[in-house]
């Protein structure tokens, strides 16, 4: 029924559903062996939700209880904001792919700021980050970054700071070196000053030149920021694309970005020899795609468009495939297996 309908009206209804309570829990815990430490969290499982699916912070509870280990909102930028035209959301059926151009689309930060204060005042159990970019109209960039850094640091688990949407104009050039050393420098000093100081996570793009990424690891690595994700969706259209959508604008997700993001994150933990975290995001959708992640140097994972064809339980599925991969090739939790191939 959903996939009669556009897939931004399903969306919605999907949040709806959530909203209401209109799913069914995991009948059991995950295994031990999916058990992670990363900045002194602990992670049940080191599959998350990556940040678009819960823009404004409304149902990131719903999606824990669903299976996920953590869960990242966003993202959000100071002022609300409609994002691009509709429509703006286009699946590819035929390649399991989604290409959206939704540009920010948000109730701004002083309604999601809310939605994570009422949870830690009721001691929310759970790990949820929070994906912080720019407004459209903005034109200090910089500054945007910085007051959700403010805003959100005494309530996010962790913070991310999204400077690789390919949908919000100019975003991207945040990702040039004296750029992004200079946005950085703001952001970690913004979080010093806040009464609680939550891992900052930078989100990178995986369109990048060589040159780019070492750019970006030796930027991170100077600022100390606690990790990176990689990567956002591309505005790359393989060859292997059959959807007769394959040719909008906006960037590309599902298993089309598999093999791109995931060649990214091998250069970024080689680039850094293993000495940043790394989140690995883009084209996950079962427990083989998983462990080739953890195994190219991502410390957690996260997804959402295979969500969209495996269905609600996909967590909870890809939690049970990767956990009877991990015990057959031999290792006795996750963090054995991070970065396995460069061994």
């Amino acid at each position: 029924m959903l996939f009669c309908l556009d897939a931004e009206r399903a969306h919605s209804i999907a949040i709806q559903a959530l909203k209401m309570g209109v799913y069914s829990r995991p009948s059991k815990t995950s295994d031990p062996v999916l058990k992670t430490e990363l900045w002194d969290l602990e992670f049940p499982t080191p599959i998350g939700m990556a940040a678009g699916f819960d823009k404004n912070a409304e149902v990131f509870e719903a999606l824990l209880d669903l299976g996920f280990g953590f869960v990242e909102t966003g993202s959000v930028t100071p002022l609300a904001q409609p994002g691009n035209d509709k429509p703006r959301m286009f699946r590819l059926l035929e390649d399991q792919g989604v290409i959206n151009r939704l540009g920010f689309n948000n109730r701004g930060l002083v309604s999601y700021t809310q939605k994570f204060k009422e949870w830690r005042d009721r001691n929310g159990a759970g790990i949820v980050g929070a994906n912080v970019g720019k407004n459209k109209s903005s034109e200090n960039g910089p500054d945007d970054f910085v007051a959700g850094v403010k805003a959100l640091s005494d309530y996010a688990s962790y913070l991310v700071v999204n400077v690789s949407s390919p949908n919000t104009p100019g975003l991207r050039d945040l990702e040039a070196r004296d750029d992004l050393q200079a946005l950085l420098t703001a952001v970690m000093q913004a979080r010093a000053e806040a009464q609680k100081q939550p891992p900052l996570l930078l989100k990178m793009a995986p369109d990048l030149t060589d040159e780019d990424k070492t750019d970006i690891a030796e930027v991170s690595l100077e600022t100390k920021i606690d990790g990176i994700i990689v990567s956002n969706t591309t505005i790359a259209r393989p060859a292997t694309l059959i959807n007769k959508s394959k040719g909008k604008t906006g960037g590309l997700s599902g298993i089309p970005l598999f093999e791109i993001s995931t060649q990214v994150l091998r250069d970024m933990y080689k680039i850094t020899n293993g000495k940043i975290p790394l989140v690995g995001v883009g084209g996950i959708a079962n427990g083989e795609d998983a462990l080739a992640k953890i195994k190219a140097g991502a410390s957690l994972i996260q997804l959402y468009s295979a969500m969209i064809y495996r269905g609600p339980g996909i967590a909870t599925a890809i939690a049970e495939e990767l956990t009877v991969l991990l015990k057959r090739e031999g290792y006795a939790n996750v963090s054995e297996a991070v970065g396995a191939e460069h061994r």
